[in-house]
């Protein structure tokens, strides 16, 4: 399942770029070809969604997909409305606008059932082995310190990146209460290091190779990485982004399995549990 919604991703953005391009075409040789302008309106919503993602750091975009199907299916109804001379206009509209944006709202985003006997609060946290920038080994075991662990998809995820950078700016009140920030992601080293550059926080960003921990809690995601990305590097298998906070005995106070991708906690979260578990 990971696999097909790997390649729609690629697949579907790629079409509605051209399905724009094709619009686009097609009105300046008929000017008073409308359908047109709505076929175009529809397929540049997605387009311009997912432009905003990318361009302002946005951690959480429930809303906005939902709100960008909502125009997508606008668009076809006005499309219906018009004087239509060919079905092309309506194809593009109706399959790759609106099914696409239903399938990305309804399907993409989600994950399966992700409740987890591993991942439960009042537990320990079992002790994980990563690898940091420097490609040292680091325990969760030895560290004796509050955490707050945060898997990541990787660089490519922009939304991976905008929830590291909100936890980048709380830094300074987590460290007061010795809480250590670990940010990992199955993806490469380098990509690793070069994120942890970006960073005026020192915060641990740490590789999970092979997805080896990501496997022993139950969170790895096979196939997880959208089909055209291998060519930067990555691996086709990531991680389902995952949040983990333990007290300094390694007991979880709190862990977020998100079952959408697009759906984060809110950063006041972590101050908030730890504050009230006493650290």
């Amino acid at each position: 399942m990971n696999r097909l919604k790997s390649l729609f991703l690629s697949t579907w953005i790629t079409l509605l770029a051209i399905g724009v391009i094709r619009g686009l075409w097609v009105l300046t040789q008929e000017t008073e070809a409308t359908v047109w302008y709505w076929a175009v309106f529809a397929l540049a919503s997605p387009l311009i969604f997912f432009a905003w993602i990318f361009l302002t750091h946005v951690a959480r975009t429930a809303m906005a997909s939902k709100a960008t199907f909502a125009i997508t299916l606008f668009a076809f109804i006005g499309a219906l409305a018009t004087s239509i001379s060919t079905s092309e206009p309506l194809i593009w509209i109706l399959v790759v606008a609106v099914i696409g944006s239903a399938l990305y709202e309804w399907w993409y985003s989600r994950f399966r059932d992700r409740s987890s006997a591993i991942l439960t609060v009042g537990k320990l946290l079992p002790n994980l082995e990563l690898m940091n920038t420097e490609g040292a080994v680091i325990k969760t075991n030895e560290l004796n310190k509050p955490l707050l662990l945060i898997f990541y998809r990787g660089n490519w995820c922009p939304l991976c990146m905008a929830q590291i950078k909100e936890v980048a700016t709380q830094y300074r009140e987590l460290a007061e209460k010795g809480v250590e920030i670990m940010l990992i992601s199955p993806q490469p080293q380098g990509h690793t290091a070069s994120l942890a550059e970006r960073f005026d926080a020192p915060m641990s960003f740490l590789v999970d190779h092979d997805n080896a921990m990501a496997k022993r809690l139950g969170i790895a995601a096979s196939n997880g990485l959208p089909v055209g990305l291998e060519a930067l590097g990555y691996d086709s298998d990531t991680v389902m982004p995952t949040v983990i906070m333990t007290d300094a005995n390694g007991k979880i106070l709190f862990a977020d399995l998100t079952d959408n991708y697009r759906v984060r906690p809110e950063p006041d979260v972590f101050l908030n549990v730890f504050t009230e578990a006493g650290i």
